[in-house]
């Protein structure tokens, strides 16, 4: 669980142990876990239902005590002996995940005093619309999984299967594309191609789905395809994916996933960057994720293969 960085010494002086976890507008969250040993030095011994009473009993406690001290505060810091300061313990929260503020997820059991079983998982990167949904209900799997206490082990042996679902094809390319609208085609659209010439000029610094939007239009163009089939125009919803090396030097390709001609998805199919796709939008994220938990991930497939050999 990540915690504040750098805490100012009028929370926690130096040396003292920060058990802030996690703070956003309204609201503190607080690791019970010492603090709970101490009242209870067989709690690890419990049961989940019976750990989620004490920490309950333990957070309504603690509530009447600041509340309380709302008083002191109150007459020293604004001179009033009246105050409508009140601290209310909000849920009791099984297991965590905290990414950055606002980015975060929890397994929640008891909520204002009933019994619940929620996930809340707010702001992470595969939330994001940009993320291809397929592999961001992937990466939900996992997370899930971790909160309710899967093992490492099992964890990778998930992602190393999904990753080669993604290498074999056995996922279609369409549903690997990053998802995003175009904007800013016309800025980007230089010269059309010439007699003899295939692609149309491309102005420095466009991004990467409007270069990969206007390869497509130029594909289509190129092999007649545009009498059936429609253009990327502005503010289109597309995909769009990279590219392996291939005879026309497309480092990536957009398209439309309601009408995508045979002969692109053919193309696509033969020349997608299907590495690159898991490394650059997957990788990078389950990396950060498993930094968070010191777990290591290592993705070799042959890891373990020999050991039943005396070397």
């Amino acid at each position: 669980m990540k915690h504040l960085e750098d805490t100012p010494w009028w929370i926690c002086d130096n040396g003292d142990t920060n058990y802030c976890a996690y703070m956003d507008t309204d609201s503190v969250y607080l690791t019970a876990e010492p603090l709970l040993l101490h009242l209870y030095p067989d709690f690890e011994d419990k049961n989940d239902e019976d750990k989620d009473n004490i920490l309950e009993k333990v957070a309504l406690k603690y509530q009447d005590i600041i509340t309380k001290y709302y008083d002191t505060l109150a007459k020293d810091c604004f001179n009033s002996p009246n105050h409508r300061l009140d601290m209310k313990t909000e849920a009791v929260i099984r297991t965590a995940y905290f990414r950055a503020t606002r980015r975060y997820a929890q397994w929640i059991t008891k909520k204002e005093g009933l019994e619940v079983n929620e996930l809340d998982i707010k702001g992470l990167e595969f939330m994001k619309a940009n993320f291809p949904p397929i592999l961001g209900e992937f990466f939900n799997s996992i997370l899930k999984q971790v909160l309710k206490g899967e093992n490492h082990d099992k964890i990778l042996i998930q992602i190393k299967d999904f990753k080669q679902q993604i290498l074999t094809g056995a996922i279609s390319i369409t549903k690997l594309g990053n998802p995003t609208r175009v904007t800013k085609l016309e800025k980007y659209s230089g010269r059309s191609a010439r007699a003899g010439e295939m692609f149309t000029v491309i102005e420095k610094g466009a991004p990467a789905p409007v270069r990969a939007a206007i390869r497509y239009n130029d594909l289509l163009k190129f092999w007649q395809l545009d009498k059936k089939h429609n253009y990327i125009t502005q503010s289109d919803k597309i995909k769009w994916v990279y590219m392996q090396n291939n005879p026309y030097k497309i480092e990536a390709l957009g398209f439309l996933e309601y009408d995508i001609p045979d002969k692109i998805q053919e193309f696509m199919e033969k020349y997608v960057d299907r590495q690159k796709i898991f490394d650059s939008i997957l990788l990078n994220k389950l990396e950060g994720f498993f930094g968070d938990l010191e777990w290591s991930l290592d993705l070799n497939p042959h890891k373990g293969a020999f050991t039943f050999f005396d070397i």
